[in-house]
């Protein structure tokens, strides 16, 4: 039908037929888009998943699949999975919401403390008021107290503390600070390939220089320190590198970097005079025994002062991750060392132009740097509540490592922290069939394996990955019987798919393998 011709109510049409007969134009068109915004992606929201809701949608109108249920592995929302709320969390925020209930002897009464102090700090005593741009004061005192603790007594001022929608929010902030430039001294961005994809996002929408640096996939994708260099100095030649991003736990990869890894980057950062953002979202979710988790900011102060009171450090949290899971909340917090004074002030006019971060997340967040003490009525649960997700977490870590390692054509590296494994798949045949075609091999990989078994994961060039190299994301977070479907349907897939598209060369690895595996975990 001609554009012209459409009925005056839809409100899709880029030109619209008024009554006197005259056109008018939509102002906002995919031409006159701000090319910024086209240049984004943001793969754990990206075809596929929006494919995956519709296939859902489709079975719940009865639409016949060789499947009947979609397994969400593509993001990591816990509680969307079947982890279920923390109590005490719930409780301290139930009873902030709803203050009458401080009566009710349903609630503990620890709980009912931090609920009056929080609403203490609230104005009208209300969780429906604006807090300061920085958040609630003495929620920010609560969390420079548990850094504190954290980090074995390294002094933690509460003025350096910024409550955030998410850790997101405080990340894009600081981005936001960073960013300045034209040409040959626009702002560089050093980045690990592979990345969490809000980092190259914001990267495409601020217009500043991604560098990347990859991760050592076969060292378990640790931090090599000459890749830091090799990258640094190659972007010289076209930008001015000013700040770089570590994700530790890593997301996508699942690594722990060790103590002296995180030494030699600062000392990298020292000398080169990069600010540094380190993404600490994962810092409870730890797995290995080997490894531990080293927050940059005791490692930086463990360097003496001349690193401790001149690096400019950023670090993040969240309540998003961790044992709590509390995507929903949106609560977060950065703190920022070493910012030059004016700076500063200036970052706090950035941070009120969004008022301020939502109050209940900052109570939750508040919960999560302040849980009940061992003397107290909520202790013996909370204790409980939260060693049963980490155990559960780990146990499933290692599951998947070791199920995906006995699938042909699969490599996987441990999952020692965060929530997710990135495995390498040998896909050649396929690879040049659709190279030839145009197309992408990790797309169509991951949109035939959801069509064909219900399993929604994220294509490793969302994320970044080695030219030659072809991976995709999955999180660890369905229920250990659920996960155990997911990568027996996956193993089926994929030794299906090489038969289809490269011949198998006797594998050692079998369905007997598979098999074996599952039975450590039964």
């Amino acid at each position: 039908m001609s554009q012209h011709h459409l009925s005056p109510y839809n409100t899709e049409a880029t030109v619209v037929l008024r009554e006197n007969g005259k056109t008018r134009e939509k102002t906002l068109t995919m031409g006159t888009l701000n090319p910024q915004v086209k240049a984004v992606e943001y793969a754990v929201r990206g075809p596929i998943v929006t494919k995956a809701g519709d296939i859902e949608r489709g079975l719940q109108q009865g639409q016949k699949h060789p499947f009947t249920e979609v397994i969400k592995a593509n993001i990591g929302d816990s509680h969307a999975m079947g982890q279920k709320p923390i109590t005490f969390l719930r409780q301290v925020v139930a009873l902030c919401s709803f203050p009458e209930l401080l009566d009710s002897s349903s609630f503990p009464e620890d709980a009912k403390q931090r609920a009056r102090r929080i609403l203490q700090g609230c104005g009208g005593q209300s969780l429906g008021s604006y807090s300061a741009s920085q958040g609630v004061d003495c929620i920010r005192q609560d969390v420079a107290v548990y850094i504190e603790q954290r980090d074995k007594g390294v002094p933690a001022d509460w003025d350096n503390i910024y409550l955030t929608t998410g850790a997101s929010d405080g990340i894009v902030s600081i981005l936001k600070m960073l960013v300045s430039g034209q040409g040959r001294s626009r702002s560089g961005v050093m980045i690990p390939i592979p990345q969490y994809p809000l980092y190259s996002a914001a990267i495409s929408e601020m217009e500043a220089v991604q560098i990347n640096y990859y991760l050592d996939e076969d060292n378990c994708w640790a931090l090599d320190i000459n890749e830091l260099h090799r990258a640094y100095q190659a972007a010289k030649e076209h930008c001015h590198p000013r700040v770089i991003c570590i994700i530790n736990p890593g997301n996508p990869t699942g690594q722990v970097q060790s103590k002296k890894c995180i030494e030699e980057v600062l000392h990298f950062a020292y000398e080169e005079n990069l600010f540094v953002m380190s993404d600490e979202v994962y810092q409870d979710n730890v797995y290995s025994p080997d490894c531990q988790f080293h927050s940059f900011k005791k490692v930086l102060y463990e360097m003496g002062p001349e690193y401790f009171n001149t690096v400019e450090l950023a670090s993040f949290h969240s309540t998003s991750k961790g044992y709590s899971g509390e995507c929903g909340f949106r609560g977060g917090y950065m703190e920022v060392l070493n910012l030059d004074l004016e700076v500063k002030a200036q970052l706090v006019k950035l941070l009120s132009i969004r008022l301020c971060p939502p109050v209940s997340g900052q109570a939750a967040m508040d919960v999560i740097v302040n849980p009940p003490l061992p003397h107290e009525p909520s202790y013996l649960q909370f204790h409980k509540e939260k060693s049963a997700v980490l155990g559960a977490l780990a146990e499933k870590a290692q599951m998947t490592e070791q199920i995906l390692n006995t699938v042909p054509g699969i490599k996987c590296n441990p999952v020692q922290g965060a929530m997710y494994a990135f495995p390498q798949k040998q896909v050649f045949k396929f690879v040049s069939l659709l190279q030839s075609l145009g197309m992408s091999p990790d797309m169509m990989y991951c949109l035939r394996l959801l069509e064909e078994t219900g399993i929604c994961l994220v294509p490793g060039s969302g994320f970044g990955q080695r030219e030659g190299t072809y991976h995709f994301r999955m999180t660890i977070l369905p229920t250990t019987e659920k996960l155990k479907v997911l990568l027996e349907k996956l193993r089926d897939f994929h030794i299906k798919f090489l038969k289809e598209y490269a011949p198998l060369e006797e594998p050692k690895r079998s369905e007997d393998d598979t098999q074996e595996a599952l039975k450590q975990f039964r």
